[in-house]
């Protein structure tokens, strides 16, 4: 495969054909989004490739691909079957109560990927998928730049939660979508609290009642880029400059481990290797 595959566009991101898509329930454009990326996930599997990495990210997709259809099986069922016991209208089935956290990183872009490749043949899907984003304090401007592009072209109803505390966060969203039981999160086992995390765990005492789902949990860094590159997933400007981990402008730096040597300059994160050194250029 190539690295042309997914790139957001002007001529695809149309917002105002996409809110016209929500507001009559219109979901073919978002099928067709969901059909190329089942059938360039698809390919991947069945290719004969040649590197013990890329066989090794072949192996990730298959068991993330299995995380994300047992929550599909056990949340959407769930949710499915109590709207129909109460005959409330059949929008309200679609995938309702599953959602997406989503920054715009580099993890949440293969989850998101594989998410969408499942739901090409999904009897009812919406317009848009529910997602949440809790930008840092200080959030860098590319990076809400595509937020907001990769929200449009991968039709997620995205909506942006402004608070330092995640807990109050969460909190907030889940007030304003009570509906909402499970959420898709693309921590990886290698990010601070990640250690002892399994494919599904519900939140700690104090936070707000949820079940998270990590499809990505147990990807190496040097993984999440082979897929990303392999398949051609656009990915925020801000990793060719040599930023591997994302967070605010006042704690986010370029990884020193990148730097070039004798030069003003950084290499970009897909030369990174080591999943110990892809938090040096954070503070926190």
């Amino acid at each position: 495969m190539t690295e042309s595959g997914l790139r957001h566009t002007d001529e695809q991101l149309s917002s105002k054909q996409l809110d016209a898509d929500a507001s009559n329930g219109d979901s073919s454009a978002f099928r067709k989004l969901c059909s190329k990326l089942h059938d360039q996930v698809n390919a991947f599997l069945l290719e004969d490739v040649k590197t013990e990495r890329l066989k090794a990210v072949q192996n990730q997709t298959r068991h993330s691909l299995g995380v994300v259809q047992d929550a599909l099986d056990n949340y959407e069922y769930e949710i499915t079957a109590m709207f129909r016991l109460w005959s409330l209208s059949s929008v309200a089935n679609r995938l309702s109560s599953l959602a997406l956290s989503y920054n715009g990183g580099k993890d949440c872009l293969v989850l998101l990927i594989l998410y969408l490749s499942l739901l090409s043949n999904h009897p009812e899907l919406p317009p848009r998928l529910p997602a949440i984003y809790i930008p840092p304090l200080h959030p860098f401007a590319s990076v809400d730049a595509f937020v907001a592009s990769s929200s449009m072209h991968y039709h997620l109803s995205l909506q942006r939660y402004q608070n330092p505390s995640m807990r109050l966060a969460f909190a907030d969203y889940l007030a304003d979508n009570p509906h909402i039981k499970a959420i898709f999160v693309g921590t990886r086992r290698t990010d601070p609290h990640g250690g002892n995390l399994t494919a599904f765990d519900e939140t700690d005492r104090g936070w707000p009642k949820f079940m998270r789902v990590h499809p990505v949990i147990d990807w190496h860094y040097a993984e999440v880029w082979a897929f990303l590159r392999h398949l051609g997933v656009e990915y925020c400007d801000l990793y060719n400059l040599g930023y591997t981990s994302l967070g605010g402008t006042k704690d986010t730096h370029p990884n020193p481990a990148l730097k070039v040597q004798g030069e003003d300059k950084y290499r970009p994160a897909y030369e990174l290797v080591e999943d110990g050194e892809e938090r040096l250029g954070r503070d926190t």
